[in-house]
């Protein structure tokens, strides 16, 4: 899958950054993350991420890690399915989508970053790849992020998603007619919904810190 046996020179530092977006320094510093999570293995898998600290405790830690092995999110034309494993390429493809975008761009290309990062929330989400986020999908999302926090029980998470669905199908489109089947949220409605959110800065994972003794609070 593209891995690399050792830390990357520069011409593969060249390539990696134009196609990521991370400076010289921050490749390398994640090529060392790569390397402590994977065991200084060539490649990770999902087991691998169970020791993140930062994940632990995440509501949607499940869908987070199957980010990582979706070809969806390897920016090639055209990919779908899912891997076994990954490589160093495929692992810092996936992390530029959490980068902070640059001061320095200007609004096209700000657009197309905020685009590319709701498609990957987008994806995350979609789980069977159809091109919308079903009900269940997005039950399933409610739920772990209700539920987990032992405020709701399963059944009043279950109630909460169908509820937010409904609001969400008003608000993509519009009156719907009492036989009308709302059949999910396509990207195109996802954008909308998002329009005010400032997903550019406020979508991050802290791949960074490496004690393993933090827990959950």
């Amino acid at each position: 899958m593209g891995a690399l046996n050792s830390l990357p020179d520069e011409p593969q530092y060249v390539g990696l950054a134009e196609k990521t977006g991370f400076s010289f320094e921050q490749i390398g510093i994640l090529h060392k993350r790569f390397k402590q999570l994977s065991n200084n293995g060539e490649t990770l898998r999902r087991e691998d991420f169970n020791t993140i600290p930062d994940l632990l405790c995440n509501p949607i830690r499940s869908e987070i890690i199957e980010a990582f092995f979706d070809r969806r999110n390897f920016r090639q034309t055209d990919a779908v399915g899912t891997v076994h494993e990954i490589g160093f390429g495929e692992f810092l493809l996936v992390m530029s989508h959490f980068r902070p975008p640059s001061i320095r761009l200007d609004d096209e290309q700000k657009e197309v970053i905020r685009t590319e990062k709701l498609r990957f929330l987008f994806n995350m989400h979609d789980t069977d790849n159809d091109g919308t986020i079903t009900l269940e999908e997005y039950r399933h999302v409610v739920e772990e992020l209700l539920s987990r926090s032992g405020a709701l029980g399963k059944e009043t998470a279950k109630g909460i998603a169908d509820a937010a669905m409904l609001e969400v199908a008003s608000i993509s489109m519009g009156h719907m007619e009492p036989d009308e089947f709302y059949e999910g949220i396509t990207f195109e409605h996802f954008n909308k919904l998002l329009k005010e959110f400032e997903v550019e800065s406020r979508m991050n994972i802290r791949f960074m810190n490496m004690d393993t003794t933090t827990l959950c609070k």
